[in-house]
């Protein structure tokens, strides 16, 4: 699909989301505005006469194409749908009553509550459970297990820097790191990234588990201190700066080679995603823990957060469980992974060649260290929103107290429905 222009969807950054979040009529708008931006449906394979699979997913540009071309390898008629903002596609195709058959989203936290309303079937035999253990598969209390797939998985807990220059031993000032919070979906994750890895780093998995799946309170001791010192690290810029980091795209400028190679910053804090970002200058990237180079530390490693692109069935034809079964086999996973660049959770799948891509499998597999899954991509909907909100406004006005802003978010978090289940296994060890 040709993506929408990045500013057509990056207004709210600019006015650090100062109106209230997305409701479900905004989310049809945006719907109707991403369609009108461009934002079309690949539909290769089969006649028009015969009954395609359906597939919404977050794969636009060279990301889609790759995807489209293990699909095309299987044989099943199928649409595919992709777009950055997935949540509000998703949300806005259920209210109108029309669902994609499989749903492809960036976390589990709004697979959960389509689950509690009953609208997710069940995945059954189509994986080997044995392939996917800890943390790639978690549970919902009160639900079924095998209700979502991860097809593609990354490593975060690192921070990329030019191949040949050195990164600093202790942590870094805020001129030394490249940083953009926009994005056509969920601005101010990229920020999120960092206040889940500092709380990663400082306390521990057990206590990171239990604050993503709403146990700890966001206004805990714990969380204040992550969040404080990812504050202090902002303060040391003025204010034309961080203006400057809301306003950024997380890719980099459109058409260039990411926000690494922009000039002016020497580290990124980003997902193992980031690589395809630097085009043709991907191969000068390479990556170190982020534990030695946070604010506050340097620390060990006590954790890599890693995150996963989740598909879930929406429906029930056996073309669409066909077509979930072959994406998640080893096979195409591995091809996927060959040919795509991406990285797989499924322990059957041979490690990529080249050193980086060695380097992220490694990580991946160490069963010396736990992986906890992205908090942000694990909590209800709406915690989420008000997580990235306090994100961009944390970024504009860094010398405020947090706690105030938490206090926010605990709100928020507490007057959830009690019909939505807490996730369980967000940490753990690999296989």
């Amino acid at each position: 699909m040709t993506r929408p222009p990045r500013a057509l969807l990056r207004g709210p950054v600019r006015r650090i989301l100062a109106g209230p979040r997305r409701s479900a009529g905004q989310a049809l708008a945006l719907v109707l505005l991403l369609t009108a931006a461009g934002c079309g449906l690949a539909a290769p394979g089969g006649s028009d006469a015969e009954p395609k699979v359906t597939i919404l997913g977050p794969w636009t540009g060279a990301q889609e194409d790759r995807f489209t071309d293990v699909l095309d390898g299987f044989g099943i008629p199928y649409t595919y749908q992709g777009t950055a903002a997935t949540r509000e596609v998703l949300l806005a195709e259920v209210q109108a009553g029309n669902p994609p058959d499989i749903a492809i989203l960036p976390g589990v936290g709004e697979l959960v509550e389509y689950a509690a309303e009953g609208r997710l079937n069940r995945l059954g035999d189509l994986y080997d459970g044995k392939e996917y253990g800890t943390p790639w598969r978690p549970a919902a209390q009160g639900l079924a297990d095998d209700l979502w797939v991860p097809l593609k998985a990354d490593l975060k807990s690192i921070v990329w820097y030019r191949d040949g220059e050195t990164p600093p031993s202790s942590p870094a000032p805020l001129s030394a790191w490249c940083a953009g919070m926009g994005d056509d979906g969920s601005s101010g994750w990229p920020g999120s990234d960092w206040i889940e890895d500092l709380l990663l780093q400082q306390a521990g998995p057990v206590l990171y588990a239990r604050w993503a799946t709403g146990d700890l309170d966001w206004t805990a001791d714990h969380v204040v201190t992550a969040w404080t010192t990812w504050a202090g690290l902002l303060s040391q810029g003025s204010r034309a700066r961080r203006l400057a980091i809301l306003e950024s795209d997380h890719r980099g400028p459109e058409g260039g080679n990411g926000l690494l190679f922009g000039g002016g910053c020497a580290l990124e804090h980003q997902g193992s995603f980031a690589r395809s970002f630097y085009g043709d200058r991907q191969d000068r990237a390479v990556f170190t823990d982020s534990a030695k180079l946070l604010p506050g530390g340097p620390y060990t490693v006590k954790g890599h957060e890693v995150s996963a692109d989740f598909a879930a069935l929406f429906g029930g034809g056996d073309a669409a469980r066909a077509l979930i079964r072959r994406l998640a086999s080893e096979k195409a996973q591995e091809e996927w992974g060959r040919e795509g660049g991406v990285f797989s959770a499924n322990s059957a799948v041979p490690a990529r060649e080249g050193e980086v891509e060695k380097q992220v499998s490694g990580r991946l597999t160490d069963q010396r260290v736990p992986l906890c899954l992205d908090a942000s991509d694990v909590m209800p909907a709406a915690v989420r929103d008000a997580f990235y909100e306090a994100v961009l406004l944390t970024v504009a006005h860094p010398d405020e107290p947090v706690r105030a802003r938490l206090e926010g978010i605990q709100k928020v978090q507490d007057a959830q429905p009690a019909t939505i289940p807490r996730l369980t296994g967000v940490c753990g060890r690999p296989q």
